[in-house]
């Protein structure tokens, strides 16, 4: 099995390929849109901020592609700074539009809460969910991120609880996307990208 990984200049790649090479996945990193036109499935990683991601992706001339492959069909994975680039916007970057699969804006963490939000948590199930298959409804995950998906989205399937609900896991027809890392998160992680990749097959 083929998986692009999104390489837009910066990010923690090298953690996922190995997730995913550890499950039996063939990664390659895409720089360009071949690369994701060839893969039969997509994975988005990203860590950092919301502008210089998107901005990224528009300079290195993968989002417009992203998009086609989103229209295709073809499975994408989001991670953390991933899944957030997946909404039309976020207020780290007032004017930076994101890829827009989804109309939602991303928000900060409120002030009253310690933010960044880093460690482990829990995620609340809102709807079934392909990517916790098989994963006990009181695991832990591994968070780092200041900004997050509002768990009213309506692809929310699963929500976390820091200062607000927010969309800890959203799935929708061929995207899914996950806030915390599963790469870090242990077995409990591997599984959800294990579940990706048996969606794929």
């Amino acid at each position: 099995m083929k998986i692009a990984i999104v390489d837009y200049g910066a990010g923690n790649l090298p953690s996922v390929e190995r997730a995913l090479g550890k499950l039996g996945a063939q990664t390659e990193r895409a720089v360009a849109a071949e690369k994701l036109h060839c893969a039969q499935a997509i994975v988005l990683p990203g860590v950092g901020h919301f502008g210089a991601f998107v901005h990224g992706l528009r300079k290195s001339n993968l989002a417009l592609p992203l998009r086609a492959a989103f229209e295709s069909g073809k499975p994408i994975l989001g991670i953390c700074l991933g899944l957030q680039a997946m909404f039309a916007s976020s207020e780290e970057a007032p004017g930076e539009p994101g890829l827009a699969f989804f109309s939602e804006e991303v928000c900060a963490l409120p002030t009253d809460v310690k933010s960044p939000h880093i460690g482990w948590n829990q995620v609340r199930r809102m709807h079934p969910s392909k990517l916790l298959h098989g994963i006990a409804e009181d695991a832990y995950f591994y968070f780092a991120h200041s900004y997050a998906a509002p768990a009213s989205a309506p692809c929310t399937v699963a929500a976390c609880d820091h200062g607000f609900p927010f969309a800890a896991v959203i799935e929708r027809s061929n995207l899914a996307a996950v806030q915390f890392h599963p790469e870090k998160s242990g077995e409990t992680g591997a599984q959800v990208l294990r579940n990706f990749l048996e969606s794929v097959a």
